[in-house]
């Protein structure tokens, strides 16, 4: 379970199992306690549930509305931060030639196609190459498959960066659950030696984790090492830049390029509230925080945002996420098959919506450390317990048990003026909300990369007609992998890593930027 505390709650006079598990327990009981008290109110008072579900409806109609603010703003810095020669800038600043930078691609079976396409982008790197550490991380138990990846990049990339380590995660650690986490953990250990064999000191050493399929954007490192020497603060601080899920969306379907969009938006309206930010993905970290936090948890799924919180336990409050706007593109998942790529969806967004394991870990440590002011670990756990309950219960609330009070008044004659309102009050809602539909739209087209050899431009129709399917994968690929998860930890039946599928057909494409 990974809390890594001292005992807690002890007036309770229960083992720390038990403690631990009661707020495991706690969101997915406010989750199925959520659809059950509005299944039963709906039958027995369906007036006072229409009421709610108007405020509810409006409630978050305005929360859209601020959310569109916020996202046009963040798109805004991203155009901005795009067109700015970050290399150039970088030459003026005094001490950056003495950063160093630690890239740890992590691998488990993917095709050597997209282990490939990450290592091109960072040799496309507008900076110094020797200045990078990079380390394809990979799993012993992935046998001769691993091997052969190892020997393909080490003899096409073995001289291109300052130092080249190709590292091998062991099988069947104790302790350990089989993933990402463990595996990082195994190669940071590794760059760690490397790094003091060379004398490099670890507060000039910064050290970014990236998904296998990331294509990092060529500006990156310049900008991330602008951003850490000018951060007050920088040693205190993840970076974490924009997720767009580019490499593939020009072949992949409706259904996947809408969750893949959204998520970036979403991540996109966070960074205007680095408050609510937390690491995501591909993310940057200093070196000394990593090692001063014994390096990532290697018994857990969700270890990119743990080791935010695990910063921020350490530091006692006095650690932030700093947003960069430029983004790190990866894949959206599409295979072959329809179904595989629908099943491989569903499952990314359960293994994403299990970042609920956080909000344990995040009350256990916060109720043991008394140097964190209290007003932020509210807020903290705060953000986390309604961030999940939302994401598992505002779609269905919306759009399906939202209808089921009114049904049952009608199904009871009821005449009252609620009753008669309340569908075209809801309907009217629902157009208004096709305002923020078309606006991600739009910026869903600005924003994809150049189309692949072959692909008509009359192929942008249906990027801008697959938002209408949006309340479609809020559910499927919202609410119910969500709720899957928050009940699979309610149960103690705790999901282990799941390797999202890939596959390539042709070589993705950054969308062009402009310097000056």
């Amino acid at each position: 379970m990974g809390f890594l505390a001292r005992p807690s709650f002890k007036a309770f006079r229960l083992s720390e199992h038990t403690q631990y598990r009661i707020l495991e327990i706690i969101p997915g009981f406010l989750v199925w306690g959520a659809f059950g008290v509005a299944v039963i109110m709906s039958l027995l008072r369906p007036l006072w549930v229409i009421g709610f579900i108007i405020l509810f409806d409006l409630y978050w109609f305005v929360r859209a509305i601020y959310t569109l603010v916020y996202l046009l703003v963040a798109y805004q810095r991203y155009r901005q931060a795009a067109v700015i020669n970050w290399r150039q800038r970088l030459a003026a600043r005094p001490g950056w030639q003495s950063i160093y930078h630690v890239v740890v691609l992590p691998t488990y079976r993917e095709p050597v196609a997209v282990v490939e396409q990450a290592f091109a982008g960072l040799a496309c790197s507008d900076y110094p190459l020797e200045r990078l550490l990079v380390i394809l991380a990979l799993e012993e138990r992935d046998g001769q498959v691993a091997q052969a990846v190892a020997t393909r990049i080490q003899q096409r990339y073995g001289q291109t960066f300052g130092e080249l380590l190709v590292t091998f995660h062991p099988a069947n650690r104790p302790g350990e659950v089989a993933g990402k986490g463990a595996n990082i953990t195994w190669a940071g250990r590794a760059a760690k030696e490397r790094i003091d064999a060379r004398g490099i000191p670890e507060e000039q050493v910064l050290v970014t984790t990236l998904d296998v399929d990331s294509v990092v954007h060529p500006q990156y490192f310049a900008y991330l090492t602008d951003v850490f020497l000018a951060h007050p603060h920088r040693l205190r601080t993840s970076y974490q830049p924009l997720p767009f899920y580019h490499n593939n969306i020009w072949q992949s379907p409706a259904l996947t390029r809408i969750v893949a969009t959204s998520t970036t938006f979403w991540l996109m309206t966070e960074t205007i509230r680095p408050d609510r930010l937390f690491t995501f993905s591909s993310h940057s970290m200093p070196l000394r925080a990593l090692v001063d936090v014994g390096f990532w948890q290697t018994d857990i799924v969700t270890e990119d945002s743990r080791i935010f919180l695990q910063c921020f336990v350490q530091y006692d409050g006095d650690y932030t996420v700093t947003p960069l706007y430029l983004p790190i593109s990866m894949d959206t998942v599409a295979v072959p098959s329809l179904w595989r790529t629908v099943l491989n969806q569903y499952q990314q967004q359960r293994r994403w919506a299990y970042g609920v394991e956080n909000f344990p870990y995040m009350v256990w440590n916060f109720s043991v450390n008394r140097h964190i002011p209290g007003a932020k670990k509210i807020k903290y756990i705060w953000n986390q317990l309604e961030g999940v309950f939302s994401w598992a219960t505002a779609p269905i609330l919306i759009f399906v048990l939202g209808w089921l009070p009114i049904k049952v008044a009608e199904a009871q004659q009821r005449t009252e003026l609620i009753v008669q309102s309340a569908p075209d009050l809801l309907q009217t809602l629902m157009v208004l909300a096709m305002i923020g539909l078309v606006t991600a739209a739009v910026m869903s087209v600005l924003m994809l990369p150049p189309p692949p050899p072959g692909k008509s431009k009359w192929q942008l129709v249906p990027m801008v007609l697959q938002w209408l399917l949006l309340p479609v994968t809020m559910i499927i690929f919202g609410s119910i992998p969500a709720t899957d998860a928050q009940t699979r930890l309610m149960l103690g039946k705790y999901l282990g890593f799941w390797v999202t599928e890939k596959s390539r057909t042709y070589e993705p494409r950054m969308a062009p930027t402009k310097s000056r």
